[in-house]
């Protein structure tokens, strides 16, 4: 299994480059595998490339790290779709409260929730990235 490849450390990864501190980048792979890849603090984290609410690109959302938001610490860092504002887990990909947002961005997320017809309660697949110290190759399991 894929687990297993690399002692443990999953599938390595070729031809991406590594968000900078504080972003997040979209790393596109064969035939429509789309990842989200963000660094928050030096740590990074991979969750679906696409929003399981309304299939917008997450690598276009605001990462959120504020403690007060949500109900559970330990699920941050999150992402917010750009679209729709559901925001998920960087750790785990659990679905969490919607980021608050004002202006054209608020009104086009009102507009997102009510024509989604995805279950706004579906979780994003998260993944475990380990990066060689030594080496810098780049390894990524489920």
């Amino acid at each position: 299994t894929v687990s297993s490849l690399n002692q443990g450390r999953g599938q390595e990864i070729t031809g991406v480059s590594l968000p900078a501190q504080g972003t997040v980048k979209g790393w596109e792979f064969g035939a429509n595998k789309r990842l989200a890849c963000a660094n928050v603090e030096d740590n990074f984290y991979v969750v679906q490339g696409e929003c399981p609410r309304c299939g917008f690109d997450l690598f276009k959302g605001d990462i959120v790290t504020d403690p007060a938001f949500g109900d559970n610490p330990s699920d941050l860092p999150r992402i917010a779709c750009p679209t729709c504002a559901t925001t998920f887990s960087l750790r785990t990909g659990k679905h969490g409260p919607a980021l608050k947002r004002t202006g054209l961005a608020g009104f086009v997320g009102g507009l997102a929730k009510t024509a989604t017809v995805n279950d706004a309660s579906a979780d994003a697949k998260s993944f475990m990235i380990t990066i060689d110290q030594d080496s810098g190759r780049v390894f990524l399991k489920e």
